[in-house]
């Protein structure tokens, strides 16, 4: 059994060179908040595994070698009447503008609670499940899904993660706070940005700060949740638990892609989780991860490998031959 299960859509990723014309060539990638997570997992060690649902189709294929490819175990049911969700970069002088979503009828869109029941014991059987707040904003099936999974994971006494990563294309932020707030008094640790943190408390966003960031995870320890994180992007991250509140800088980076950093803060955190490390150790990888994959374009492919955390070579090392 792996240590960590995720549980979620990952679309094909189309990405131009620049504006979109005629004859334009497209990079085909893939992402998905869930499986970045847990490649991120893979990369540092441990065992994860992606539970998903993609369509009968090439691209669906695609995901499933892609994830695999990785060193993570994926669990993929197959849908032959719907096909695999897709996004699109829209790209400006070279760098990511604005991402469209195409999976209104994908095949995640189209999952049911029904559909976990081969995989009810490998659920039950990790340490941590870990989810987002996109899937069940994706309809009544892939709500369901999350409910059962929350289910399955209390009933086994697996610890439950849920990163909000709010998609306002989905739907408001008044039916996401009615949603997830439902769901926390079955979730044990919560991560969630500024925004995410004042939508989920019915509060106006405020100015990031460290302060307001303890503040915020404080309160949304209330809401149901043993321990509450909420990522202060170029100020590091501020968290809560029983022991109290803390706040982690991070080291600044040139950022040249974004996209993902939540993910990878994620996969860093519940790494050190799983080593029993405390709160500030976890936020200090968290950190470390959403600041590699900010460096590199692509949601994922910047995700660190162990040894580049262990023991980073400066910035004027030599090049090993």
């Amino acid at each position: 059994m792996s240590a960590v299960v995720t549980l979620g859509e990952t679309m094909a990723l189309l990405t131009p060179p620049d504006r979109i014309t005629a004859g334009s060539a497209l990079w085909v990638g893939i992402g998905g908040a869930e499986s970045n997570a847990a490649i991120g997992l893979a990369r540092l060690g441990c065992d994860a595994t992606w539970i998903g649902r993609v369509g009968d189709d090439d691209l669906g294929t695609a995901v499933v070698r892609e994830i695999r490819a990785e060193g993570v175990t994926v669990l993929a049911g197959r849908d032959p009447d719907a096909p695999t969700g897709m996004m699109l970069k829209e790209v400006r002088g070279g760098r990511p503008r604005r991402v469209r979503y195409y999976r209104s009828t994908s095949a995640a869109a189209r999952w049911c609670p029904e559909d976990l029941d081969p995989v009810v014991d490998v659920v039950a059987g990790a340490r941590v499940l870990h989810l987002t707040g996109i899937t069940p904003a994706l309809g009544s099936g892939p709500l369901a899904v999350v409910r059962r999974a929350i289910a399955i994971s209390r009933d086994a006494g697996v610890t439950v993660v849920l990163d909000v990563n709010h998609r306002r294309a989905l739907w408001t932020d008044e039916r996401a706070r009615s949603v997830l707030t439902g769901l926390l008094g079955g979730v044990d640790v919560l991560l969630a940005g500024p925004d995410e943190a004042a939508m989920l408390l019915g509060e106006p966003e405020e100015d990031p700060s460290p302060q307001a960031g303890t503040d915020l995870a404080t309160r949304l320890t209330a809401l149901g949740p043993g321990t509450a994180v909420v990522k202060l992007g170029e100020l590091g991250a501020a968290g809560a638990d029983a022991h109290g509140a803390v706040v982690v800088p991070t080291t600044p980076v040139e950022v040249v892609d974004p996209v993902g950093a939540g993910d990878a803060f994620a996969a860093g955190f519940l790494e050190r989780t799983l080593a029993g490390a405390p709160l500030a150790d976890r936020i200090a990888r968290g950190n470390a991860c959403g600041g590699a994959v900010c460096r590199v374009r692509g949601d994922w492919e910047g995700l660190p490998f162990r040894d580049e955390l262990d023991d980073p070579a400066p910035a004027s090392a030599a090049v090993v031959r």
